[in-house]
């Protein structure tokens, strides 16, 4: 399995690579007032995101804890298409039917789950823009014309589709969305061009590794119902001139306010071969004999064959663990040194988005 993971990292970063995300969740939102819902139900600001732009989105639960992320498109006046994580598809729509039907039955708005309606292949790496070029040679593929976090509608392998210019893994990408009965149509297209320049298929486990490299948070791992957007490094994401949305009140509470909370950084281990079990306890001391002080948990861990060591993710009280501090990972029977840094390993400038 490792070897299979860092094959299919190094190709993502150094050539091509493409996943099958239509597991993704989808919600197709429609209404004179989804823009004001969009407001209220996400961090940011929504009225005046132009058609055909995308935004990352942050959903809390009235606790003030992070629920879910992802990013919506708008695709009119008053539609909008809200993609979620696979796992919590179900849950974030539940959870919007319940604010409409409850808190806001005034609200002219519709939802439906169209998850089942799309097939996605996500193309990423340095020779993405090539390859696309090749599948949809109407298309303008320029930085001015196709910008990141933009959509375009166009012809790819003679299908229509939605392609749009978002990257979960840093890298310079292409998400395609075709109707579902044309997804093995548009697979078997993209490997056909892609077989000069030996593309490469990665799945899930590598893409958890390269969205970990640039310090990306995933839900059930830094998103575990515990979490803030502030402490999650997120508060550019966390509006300051909406009068409301919901868990904002909750997030100035003294609780999730206190500068001593948990806050996500990036561990090193001393050793770049060892690689910690996620969940493993982080403490100050070196001796992992009881008691000891608790400082925060592992929640994500892997072996970057980019970086040629092993990387984590934690979340770390803050206020006692500045950069570059040194603390210790409790491994039952032995301890590890670890060095905290920040949650970006690779390309912390963003320059590979658009190759």
């Amino acid at each position: 399995m490792q070897n299979a993971v860092s094959r299919e990292c190094l190709a993502v970063r150094n050539s091509v690579g493409v996943l099958d995300a239509t597991t993704l969740g989808k919600i197709d939102i429609q209404g004179p007032d989804a823009a004001d819902f969009l407001n209220r139900v996400y961090t940011n600001a929504w009225s005046k995101l132009d058609i055909g732009r995308c935004r990352y989105e942050i959903m809390c639960k009235e606790d003030g804890m992070t629920f879910d992320d992802g990013v919506t498109l708008r695709l009119g006046e008053n539609h909008f298409l809200m993609t979620t994580i696979t796992g919590n598809a179900a849950a974030v729509l539940d959870r919007l039917e319940d604010h409409l039907q409850i808190e806001w039955p005034d609200m002219k708005v519709y939802l439906t789950s169209v998850t089942g309606h799309w097939a996605i292949a996500s193309i990423a790496g340095l020779k993405a823009r090539g390859l696309m070029r090749d599948l949809a040679p109407d298309l303008d593929l320029s930085v001015e014309a196709f910008p990141f976090m933009s959509m375009k509608e166009a012809t790819v392998a003679g299908i229509e589709a939605r392609v749009y210019r978002i990257s979960f893994t840093g890298e310079l990408s292409f998400e395609i969305n075709v109707p579902a009965y044309q997804g093995m149509a548009l697979w078997e297209a993209i490997f056909a061009a892609g077989e000069k320049i030996r593309l490469t298929p990665y799945g899930t486990e590598t893409m958890h590794v390269l969205r970990a490299e640039k310090g990306l948070i995933i839900v059930g791992q830094e998103i575990d119902g515990t979490v803030t957007p502030y402490d999650l490094g997120l508060d550019w994401i966390v509006s300051k001139k909406k009068a409301d949305f919901v868990g904002k009140l909750s997030c100035s509470r003294p609780d999730t306010a206190r500068d001593d909370r948990k806050q996500l950084v990036g561990l090193l281990t001393d050793d770049p071969n060892e690689v910690l079990p996620e969940v493993a306890q982080i403490t100050e001391e070196a001796d992992g004999t009881p008691p000891v002080s608790i400082l925060g948990r592992v929640t994500s861990s892997y072996h970057s064959s980019t970086l040629g060591r092993s990387i984590a993710l934690a979340v770390i009280k803050g206020d006692r663990n500045p950069m570059d501090a040194t603390v210790h990972a409790s491994l039952g029977d032995k301890t590890l040194l670890c060095k905290v840094v920040a949650s970006i390993f690779f390309d912390a400038e963003g320059e590979r988005l658009n190759g």
